[in-house]
């Protein structure tokens, strides 16, 4: 029996010119496609939108987010820019914000993670206090809302790495709702069916005009209907 694909609802875009498309990422989708995946992604979706536009339109990646995380993803319409995001992004990606909904009460309001954070051989990240083993990680969070059995973080980044605020947040005793990979107890039911990362805000400097452009992605429904719950 042929398998029947679900349609994904349109894309929703947050800001687009002739030079940049920055989309709103649902979750549980890749943000570029595999060897096995070619055509599940978002990557896939956005340049075939921007080919009904012209067919010799194309699009460039410039930074990703885990499958799962929803939220602010920015793509470039061409190679010059792209490379010019890329080699800068620290220094241009002003802001990396990010909102989080992780197991058990974080006791804290406010701190700075800061290690070094290396991949195994089974892509597991892990993190070190060795610099010559890991590459630096930091991350900051803020508490929102909290109560016995979760608790709302804002998270603020200053560096980018693979599975970063996953693995802080784990590390911590408090992983993000959902995350099997990185220890959240399944044998809890995960209210929100996904997991609990949305990456809501994005400050960047153009790197032609310096201009400061902010890009928001709204929070999806499921996010806000675990957040109204935690009291």
């Amino acid at each position: 029996m042929k398998e029947i694909k679900k349609k994904r609802k349109k894309l929703d875009i947050i800001y687009e010119d002739k030079e940049l498309i920055v989309i709103n990422k649902p979750s549980n989708l890749l943000t570029i496609g595999t060897e096995k995946n070619r055509e599940q992604n978002l990557y896939y979706e956005v340049s075939s939108y921007v080919k009904k536009q012209h067919p010799k339109n194309k699009i460039f990646i410039v930074h990703r987010l885990d499958k799962d995380t929803s939220g602010v993803v920015i793509f470039a319409k061409n190679e010059s820019l792209k490379k010019k995001l890329q080699d800068n992004w620290e220094k241009l990606a002003i802001v990396r914000e990010y909102k989080a909904v992780v197991m058990g009460d974080v006791k804290e309001d406010k701190a700075t993670i800061k290690n070094y954070l290396k991949e195994n051989k089974a892509f597991h990240v892990y993190a070190t206090n060795d610099s010559e083993e890991g590459q630096l990680a930091i991350t900051n969070y803020e508490v929102i809302k909290r109560s016995k059995a979760y608790t709302y973080l804002n998270i603020l980044i200053e560096t980018g790495r693979k599975n970063q605020i996953r693995v802080h947040l784990s590390d911590l005793g408090h992983p993000i709702v959902g995350d099997k990979k990185y220890g959240a107890e399944m044998n809890l039911k995960n209210p929100m069916g996904r997991l609990g990362l949305h990456a809501n805000k994005v400050i960047l400097i153009h790197p032609l005009t310096k201009k400061e452009m902010i890009f928001e992605a709204k929070l999806p429904k499921d996010f806000e209907i675990m957040i109204n719950n935690i009291k």
